[in-house]
């Protein structure tokens, strides 16, 4: 069984996404990043970094539970625990340095577009620019990359296809203002649109729908979510 802590956003849509296509057991675990649940001590004795996703697989290697934290890294976990979405073997240092892409690139920048677009006090100009510019850069080498290609490796569907999805599913938000934010990167578009028709990815859809996640914005959840713009308490 994997226990899978969850908030809806990017990184654990991912995940969630990995576990309704391999069908893998799983009890999701809330950690309402609003409230600051990912900042108290069961949570952190998971995860040091106090983000999510995090899973706990009670069945690891050698029968004891094993923690992993990064949406890159409980990806790849998964995918070699159950040998699948890792593409052709011949394929795997391609496949490796398209998912590090992704996880240190296209998922960061995105994440720092939104923010400063939606979360910065007025005034960050240069910031907003910067940010939405480089998290654009990526659109493109993603999208001249899928020029021909069905998916990111080629015909195999892998989990470099899958953490893409997870951000290009905010990219409305990424490019705020924006009609039809995707228009400009078509290849890009239809590897989303792909992903995003499969049954597995209405399924990752829905998860955590029944949970009562906080959903305003107020200071408790900048407090929560960004603890480093406070000083400590003395």
């Amino acid at each position: 069984m994997i226990r899978f802590y969850f908030h809806p956003t990017p990184n654990p849509i991912k995940i969630a996404l990995f576990l309704e296509e391999a069908g893998l057991p799983y009890e999701m675990v809330p950690v309402d990043t609003s409230r600051g649940e990912q900042h108290m001590p069961p949570f952190r004795a998971i995860n040091p970094n106090g983000k999510v996703p995090a899973i706990v697989d009670t069945e690891g290697a050698g029968g004891r539970e094993i923690a992993v934290f990064d949406s890159t890294a409980i990806l790849l976990y998964l995918a070699e625990k159950t040998g699948a979405f890792l593409g052709r073997p011949e394929d795997r240092p391609e496949m490796l340095s398209w998912l590090m892409f992704l996880g240190s690139g296209l998922g960061p920048f995105s994440g720092q577009a939104v923010h400063f677009q939606f979360a910065a006090p007025e005034g960050e100009a240069y910031s907003k620019n910067r940010y939405r510019r480089e998290a654009e850069r990526h659109y493109q080498v993603l999208n001249d990359r899928l020029a021909g290609r069905k998916f990111i490796m080629g015909d195999d569907y892998t989990i470099a296809d899958m953490s893409a999805w997870g951000w290009l599913a905010r990219a409305g938000r990424v490019r705020k203002g924006e009609d039809d934010p995707l228009g400009p990167f078509p290849h890009l578009k239809r590897l989303f649109e792909t992903i995003d028709a499969r049954p597995a990815a209405a399924r990752a859809r829905e998860v955590g729908k029944d949970h009562p996640f906080k959903m305003t914005s107020d200071e408790e959840t900048r407090r929560a979510l960004f603890p480093s713009n406070y000083p400590p308490a003395a």
